[in-house]
């Protein structure tokens, strides 16, 4: 079924009562050519873009519980690409050119919002930090704006510029940033993973990686095991932890984190 406005008009009037599902929810088969641990955004869209541009269609997503339940349902929503170092600047620009186009390709409203993105300094040597940010920024094709005090106050008057314990001497104006609704936008993905052949099973934890001659061969779940040519690894914080079951250590810790959203 393909969204648009005259459908939503007319399901509408009609009570709302032809909507399919967005998603099957299949069984999982015994094998696949390639299994992704983890039904989040990076998962999905991994297992979309295999699907789109690759021609794979043997495809199973895992999730532990409900698809978008993890880190993509749980962060501050920001789209952006105001990156220094070389690696994260080429990755975040092509990025943002992908979520520039992103509801016309999925067919779906992720509520990607290009508001602009400002970070404020609050000292000189912050300022500088900024300056060559924003110069690094434009070297990469991406847009950066370095506003004085009286530049940020135009754009967020009810900002307190008065003389606070972190006074704002001016910031760093991203235009093209923005934000997305995070679970939007593990659903759009979903939905056109779905959509290519992708199996998107949820409620499917994985408990071991199966290994013979030092080649993965596929995965225990609680849900039984699964055969695979290939296994990916896309489980966020919790990577460690997969990465465990094959025997490897990754450098990486999860930590908790707070935010919390103004209106």
């Amino acid at each position: 079924m393909r969204y648009s406005g005259f459908r939503v008009f007319t399901q509408g009037l009609r009570g709302n009562t032809g909507w399919t599902p967005a998603w099957r929810k299949p069984a999982p088969k015994p094998a696949y050519d390639i299994v992704i641990i983890g039904g989040g955004g990076h998962g999905l869209s991994t297992a979309y873009y295999l699907a789109k541009n690759h021609g794979l269609k043997n495809i199973a997503v895992l999730e532990k519980g409900y698809l978008g339940g993890g880190n993509v349902g749980r962060n501050t929503t920001i789209v952006r690409a105001n990156y220094f170092l070389p690696g994260n600047q080429e990755f975040y620009s092509h990025s943002l050119k992908l979520w520039e186009g992103l509801e016309g390709e999925l067919n779906y409203n992720v509520m990607h919002s290009q508001r602009g993105l400002i970070n404020l300094f609050h000292s000189d040597g912050q300022r500088d930090a900024f300056a060559r940010r924003g110069n690094a920024m434009l070297a990469q094709g991406d847009d950066a704006i370095l506003l004085d005090r009286e530049g940020v106050r135009k754009h967020l008057p009810y900002l307190d510029f008065e003389q606070t314990r972190f006074p704002i001497y001016g910031g760093l104006y991203h235009p093209r940033g923005g934000t997305a609704r995070h679970d939007a936008v593990a659903w759009g993905y979903a939905r056109g993973a779905d959509r290519r052949g992708v199996d998107l099973i949820e409620n499917c934890e994985v408990t071991g990686i199966d290994i013979q001659n030092g080649k993965v061969t596929g995965v225990q779940t609680t849900r039984g095991p699964i055969r695979a040519k290939k296994v990916a690894m896309v489980a966020a914080g919790r990577s460690g932890q997969v990465a465990a079951m094959a025997g490897m250590r990754l450098p990486i810790e999860s930590h908790i984190l707070q935010a919390f959203v103004t209106e």
